[in-house]
């Protein structure tokens, strides 16, 4: 839910706030849990995507972020965001969670790519 609030926002139809405020209407029936992460992990994003999307092009090379498919590029930045925002998460099972939802919404050759990507990102966000 977080990555379909990231992608909406991402099409520049609604700003982030517009999201909040809508996206909830069409969810049947979520769970106030699961409502609270996406909504958590979603306003950790828009609130580090400088800093999420600078990790992201300095360990994608030779790919834009603008030139990434929108799903790959907000499942990117969420998976990150719950890297920088939940830090009691492993970074390997934010990795599989994100590969999982890539498995379902993106084409099959971006899952190399998401998890090199993820990978590169972890490790460089491990303290040394």
């Amino acid at each position: 839910m977080a990555m379909q609030m990231l992608f909406q926002a991402d099409q520049g139809k609604q700003s982030p706030e517009e999201v909040r405020a809508t996206f909830w209407h069409a969810a049947d029936e979520v769970k106030p849990e699961v409502r609270g992460f996406a909504e958590d992990l979603f306003c950790v994003a828009i609130e580090q995507q400088a800093k999420i999307d600078e990790l992201i092009a300095s360990h994608s090379r030779h790919w834009r972020i603008d030139r990434m498919p929108a799903v790959d590029r907000n499942l990117l930045r969420m998976a990150v965001a719950e890297m920088l925002g939940f830090k009691s998460t492993p970074f390997p099972i934010i990795i599989n969670e994100a590969l999982e939802i890539a498995r379902r919404y993106s084409a099959a050759e971006s899952i190399n790519f998401l998890n090199g990507v993820l990978d590169s990102i972890a490790h460089a966000l491990l303290p040394q």
